[in-house]
Order: C-alpha cells, then sequence, then structure tokens
C-alpha cells in the first residue's frame, strides 16, 4: 500500500482497529497501528496486538504485540487478510527462527 501524498491520511488510518485472519480463516490478531517507511512513503507492516493465543506462544502473548510484514497482506476490506505462514510460524527454542515476525 503506497502512501500517495494526494491521499487523506484518514484512509491509512482506518486499517487500525480491523481484525486480521489467516486466509484459512483463522483470527490472528487486531490491527493497533502501522508501520511506515518514511522514505518510500510504504506501508511495511501491520502492528497487531489482542493476538490469537493459539498461534503464539506465552511470551509474545504477554508483549505488546507483534508486526506482521505488509507483504503478507492478501486482500483488504472490512477484515484483512494474510497469507497462512502466520499459522506456521517457529516457536522459539526450534531449529529455524523466523525474524519476519517482531514482538
Amino acid at each position: 500500500m503506497a502512501v500517495d501524498r494526494e491521499t487523506p491520511a484518514s484512509e491509512i488510518t482506518t486499517l487500525v482497529g480491523r481484525e486480521v485472519y489467516s486466509n484459512n480463516g483463522v483470527f490472528v490478531g487486531e490491527i493497533e497501528d502501522l508501520r511506515l517507511d518514511l522514505a518510500t512513503e510504504n506501508v511495511t507492516g501491520l502492528a497487531l496486538h489482542q493476538l490469537n493465543q493459539e498461534l503464539f506462544d506465552q511470551e509474545i502473548n504477554r508483549s505488546r504485540g507483534v508486526i506482521v510484514p505488509y507483504r503478507w497482506v492478501q486482500a483488504v476490506g472490512d477484515i484483512v487478510i494474510v497469507n497462512d505462514i502466520v499459522e506456521r510460524l517457529k516457536r522459539p527454542g526450534e531449529d529455524e527462527s523466523d525474524d519476519d515476525v517482531v514482538a
């Protein structure tokens, strides 16, 4: 989602409060804020809170939330649909770590 200088900022802020689901229909969380790259004027991530406790471990659930890369977004409407990769994230202590999700 590029930020057009002609587009009112209110259009971007309407994402705040929307629920996020995987493309399999699993609730992921609610958008609390957006991560922006000011140099390129692009949205780079969605800061989520009210997380689905079944998807994230206890340490992440106790934190403020997570940031999901915007490249995972597949559709934006009344809800936001993200790639189902969020359902397959590695837990801490497993062999590989996924650096895309930030707690």
